[in-house]
């Protein structure tokens, strides 16, 4: 049976758990699992910018034993030169897994639902799972079981929120969304018939931050959105700074998933202090990510 890895609430806990299990014994012994996908091949496709997700990925299979190629959408004509079913079957002849970014989740759906080869979301307009995953297994590393846990993110409506809102459901832990309500506004109409079973908006600072473990933001404008300073100037109370760390628990975490729009979302002070784990969920993006590409390829067990 083909599998994908298309957005969170796919998964069950217990599912996503061994990913994580199993992606923390690699991070501990990477040499111990050098071999284990030897002449799997993954293909990444981009229609849109990357570098975490680009070097993880490429990194990350050859560290297992297999390797990536880098296909152009355009070049190959996805979608145009022949039917989006007709070069999935061309392309099973050739890799095992192909990693899609995109701006339309609905293709990346469609994609799925051919069952030629296993296709992950490696971030489309709706949701970014794998870097959510990887976010929860940073915060469990640093801060013990997530369950119980709170988080307080701050700023704008985007596709990591999304994957984020998703994992409280699964994971059972606090989620505070401390967003403008004009923004909330904005993302229920863009959100259409996509239903999202979360009712954690909340509007109030020091409500939404206190006991908070972590502190969560993204940037304010997506990629490809055009920069707006209108939606910057309803944001800018939202940043994260240092007056609002204080807010939070003493020893609260920040997280952000990068690109960072310093001095904008965040602060320097914030983003550079000791509280902050930018680099380490940057570097447990690759453990994650080579966790889900074996639970495709092969199988993780407890």
């Amino acid at each position: 049976m083909i599998k994908h890895f298309i957005d969170l609430d796919n998964f069950t806990k217990t599912e996503l758990r061994n990913i994580l299990n199993f992606a923390a014994k690699m991070k501990k012994n990477q040499k111990k699992y050098s071999n284990i996908l030897n002449n799997k091949s993954l293909g990444l496709l981009f229609e849109k910018e990357s570098t975490r997700t680009r070097v993880s990925f490429n990194i990350g299979i050859q560290k297992l034993g297999g390797n990536a190629i880098e296909l152009d959408s355009k070049k190959i004509g996805f979608g145009k030169r022949e039917s989006i079913s007709d070069i999935l079957q061309t392309l099973s002849q050739y890799i095992d897994v192909l990693m899609i970014r995109n701006n339309s989740h609905e293709e990346l759906v469609q994609c799925a639902s051919y069952n030629k080869i296993s296709i992950i979301n490696g971030l489309s307009n709706y949701s970014h799972p794998c870097q959510v995953l990887s976010d929860i297994f940073t915060i469990t590393e640093k801060l013990g079981k997530i369950e119980n846990k709170q988080i307080t993110w701050l700023g704008d409506f985007n596709n990591v929120l999304t994957s984020l809102i998703h994992a409280a459901e699964i994971f059972n832990f606090k989620l505070n969304i401390l967003i403008p309500k004009k923004i909330m506004e904005i993302a229920k109409k863009d959100l259409g018939n996509k239903k999202l079973v979360y009712s954690n908006f909340c509007y109030d600072f020091d409500k939404a931050l206190k006991n908070s473990d972590c502190v969560m933001t993204d940037t304010w404008i997506s990629m490809g959105e055009k920069k707006s300073q209108s939606k910057l100037k309803i944001l800018k109370k939202f940043q994260v700074n240092d007056a609002i760390m204080k807010k939070a628990k003493k020893q609260a975490i920040f997280m952000h998933c990068l690109p960072a729009h310093r001095n904008e979302e965040v602060t320097d002070s914030v983003i550079d202090s000791n509280k902050s784990l930018v680099w380490e969920q940057a570097k447990n993006r690759m453990y994650v990510q080579q966790s889900i590409l074996y639970y495709l390829l092969k199988n993780v067990k407890k």
